[in-house]
């Protein structure tokens, strides 16, 4: 018994060693942001957000590794390992990120034993240690008192204090901007209370070629959140590009469809009780998500699910909108997702396998995603109530997808999952405008469907299958994308114009008089199959006529391979203090 408690206690303190390392790298990485901002090192930064997203797995790689060479975990008994987790649980109760090391420990067990031990005797189906009024060192956030100093000397005390190496353009005046345009958004300046404070995250939230500074003044009762974005202008000096005072423009900021944060977190779990704060309404998992800390975010939102259908009766149906060739999809009415599994063979027209289509998906994870790719979850052996799905969707998914179908009990086993958030499918609200007379819909929907596909060129993307059922629209009229089978570099691609036909006669045939290779894209081909409604054609070719067009292909593949890093802000360009107060934002 003595030596089945020591093999346990090593066990229980070789896991805790394997996340201690994954969250060191994952915070020096994290904290390096602010290096990277500095030097403006907009390359390395993009880099760092691909790098940080294999780190988890290689530390669970490295940790299973050294059980099974050290342990020989397969052959351990039950109580083994019952009483490794009660030893990790004891390793966990003054540490910082309990949450994640609790994953972290599922991640390397359900890699050594069968799903049969999934339950909460063996791994943390729900937490064990409470993640509430963390003491973090340092403090999460930092505390100013305007009754004291002043508004203006707190609120730029509160951007000095992030210690960035570069002086300000004229923070002074970015200052007065700040004060102008909350005084505006309020009305007026309410009374002031004895107590009132402005609480600011201690890290600023790096991405791409901004940080973002966010808090909260709390006066009394009353809570006004805020996001600043800082720059650099064209000389590298910093300047405040606006406030955002709008929680759900707050929330827009953290939109799935963007990159990831870095954040340096000594104790997520308050970073993410403060983001709540300004945010109620974005789901926990969501926050981890855009934090860089997607494993987490999987196992928030899995219990969340689990508790749904726990209190909700609908069940899984097919979901609305035309069937795709590659994957069959699948959602539950009253949660607002959809669940993706790629089918076992794929229709004619597609030339991808399997493999191509996870790489296609991971990639996504890796860029800029520019608030116009949907982000994923991806899911293994993920068990569902077989009586929550829909006798119709139970048949495609046996005709569709049996390689990925396993029966355990009253359990129904879905291998290889993607989860996305629900969003209308753009063909069906073109065609919902258009049977409704809309005409401001379609032009509002053809205007964003192709800034959506001039914004992912600039960021490298070329969405491949552009056709209307492969982007959604958001609640707010966000056209985004969601289909990745087909996606490819845009550097990756020979965007041609069509050659002029030798004889008359091939062209009116309709004949292919030249050659084309397997990334050869012709643009002005677009409009063939895209542009079939007049209406939709006026409103599209009004706003985008370019995109039909090489020109415009070649000359985003050239921005590319100069390496530009090209803006692109979360927030409305009307939003901006250089729009706001007409500084010129051109000349930034």
């Amino acid at each position: 018994m003595a030596s089945q408690q020591r093999i346990a206690q090593r066990i229980a303190e070789t896991m805790i060693e394997g996340f201690n390392r994954h969250y060191r790298l994952f915070r020096e990485c994290s904290a390096a942001a602010k290096a990277r901002f500095d030097a403006a090192d907009w390359a390395g930064a993009q880099q760092a957000v691909k790098e940080r997203i294999a780190f988890y797995d290689d530390r669970v790689k490295e940790t299973l590794q050294r059980l099974r060479e050290e342990f020989h975990t397969e052959s351990l008994d039950d109580v083994i390992w019952q009483q490794a987790k009660l030893y990790y649980i004891g390793e966990l109760l003054e540490h910082q990120q309990p949450e994640l090391a609790e994953t972290f420990f599922n991640s390397v067990f359900c890699r050594i034993m069968h799903r049969t031990y999934f339950h909460n005797d063996f791994i943390f189906v729900r937490p064990a240690i409470s993640t509430e009024f963390f003491e973090s060192e340092p403090p999460t956030y930092r505390s100013y008192y305007p009754n004291a100093s002043g508004f203006r000397a707190s609120i730029r005390r509160m951007f000095l204090d992030f210690g960035w190496q570069r002086t300000f353009e004229d923070l002074e005046r970015d200052v007065e901007y700040v004060m102008l345009t909350v005084e505006r958004h309020l009305g007026d300046w309410p009374q002031a209370e004895a107590n009132l404070q402005i609480q600011v995250l201690n890290s600023a939230f790096y991405r791409n070629k901004g940080a973002y500074v966010i808090g909260k003044a709390v006066n009394g009762a009353d809570e006004y959140p805020f996001a600043v974005p800082v720059l650099h202008n064209a000389v590298g000096q910093l300047y405040l590009d606006t406030v955002i005072l709008d929680v759900w423009r707050i929330g827009a900021l953290f939109s799935l469809s963007r990159a990831y944060f870095m954040v340096d977190m000594p104790a997520p779990a308050d970073y993410v009780h403060f983001l709540r704060t300004i945010m109620p309404n974005k789901p926990r998992s969501e926050l981890y998500t855009m934090l860089g800390l997607g494993k987490q975010g999987k196992t928030m939102f899995f219990r969340d699910l689990m508790y749904h259908l726990h209190h909700s009766e609908d069940q899984f149906i097919i979901a609305p909108g035309i069937r795709g060739l590659v994957m069959l999809v699948f959602t539950l009415p009253s949660y607002p997702y959809v669940f993706k599994v790629i089918k076992d063979v794929f229709g004619a027209s597609k030339e991808v396998d399997h493999e191509t289509v996870k790489r296609k998906y991971q990639l996504v994870k890796q860029v800029d995603r520019v608030g116009r790719m949907a982000d994923t979850l991806e899911f293994s052996n993920a068990a569902f109530p077989r009586e929550r799905f829909a006798p119709d969707l139970i048949e495609e998914l046996k005709k569709q997808v049996p390689s990925q179908l396993e029966e355990d009990g009253d359990d129904l086993i879905i291998k290889h999952l993607y989860i996305e958030r629900r969003m209308e499918p753009l063909n069906l609200h073109l065609d919902r405008a258009q049977r409704a007379g809309r005409d401001d819909l379609i032009e509002e929907a053809a205007e964003e469907y192709g800034n959506a596909i001039r914004e992912l060129a600039i960021a490298n993307i070329f969405p491949g299958d552009m056709l209307w059922k492969n982007f959604g629209v958001t609640r707010y009229g966000r056209v985004v994308f969601y289909d990745y089978d087909e996606i490819e570099y845009m550097t990756d691609c020979n965007f041609r114009r069509i050659p002029v036909a030798p004889d008359p006669e091939m062209e009116l045939l309709g004949d292919v008089w030249y050659s084309v290779a397997r990334n050869d894209v012709f643009p002005e081909e677009f409009a063939t199959f895209l542009l079939t409604s007049p209406k939709i054609r006026q409103a599209f070719m009004r706003h985008h006529a370019d995109l039909l067009d090489a020109g415009f292909w070649q000359q985003a593949q050239e921005q590319i391979r100069r390496g530009e890093v090209i803006d692109f802000f979360p927030y409305p360009e009307w939003l901006r203090f250089c729009n706001v107060f007409e500084l010129g934002c051109d000349q930034r």
